[in-house]
């Protein structure tokens, strides 16, 4: 028997201090509006989506980890080191980024071993988000 998988979406831990902070990034920044929101075991948990983008925000976390402040540097192994997100121009995506005063930690550059231009920026948090052009599903995918 072979499993199929598909991507479903990504979960990010944050105090519940920093949940609406961190929705309010999304939404302002990369404009995710908020899918789901409610209560269980203890825990808020807030989907937020933007096309076929799905993030999970589980308010929950005790503490906050340190912000990665450079791509190339930020190896560390207790934590989830990037998500990917595909946009259709890198350049213009910087461009609109930054005048919503977003900084790059890295890129944009090439990457010719995998045919693609990559641009990498963090969140209210801290956490690494990789911009890829191309994406590297086809258009038109089905899952």
């Amino acid at each position: 028997m072979s499993i199929s998988f598909s991507h479903d979406h990504v979960g990010i831990s944050v105090t519940s201090g920093d949940l609406d902070a961190t929705i309010g990034w999304y939404s302002s920044k990369l404009g995710f509006t908020v899918d789901q929101r409610f209560d269980s075991h203890g825990t808020t948990f807030v989907y937020i989506v933007s096309g076929d983008v799905k993030i999970e925000l589980l308010a929950g976390a005790s503490n906050r980890q340190a912000p990665a402040g450079d791509v190339l540097t930020s190896m560390d192994p207790s934590r989830l080191h990037h998500f990917c997100v595909a946009v259709a121009d890198l350049d213009e995506t910087v461009s609109h980024l930054r005048d919503l005063d977003v900084e790059l930690i890295g890129g944009p550059m090439e990457v010719a071993q995998i045919g693609q231009r990559i641009a990498f920026i963090t969140d209210n948090l801290g956490n690494i988000i990789e911009l890829a052009e191309p994406g590297t599903w086809p258009a038109g995918r089905q899952d």
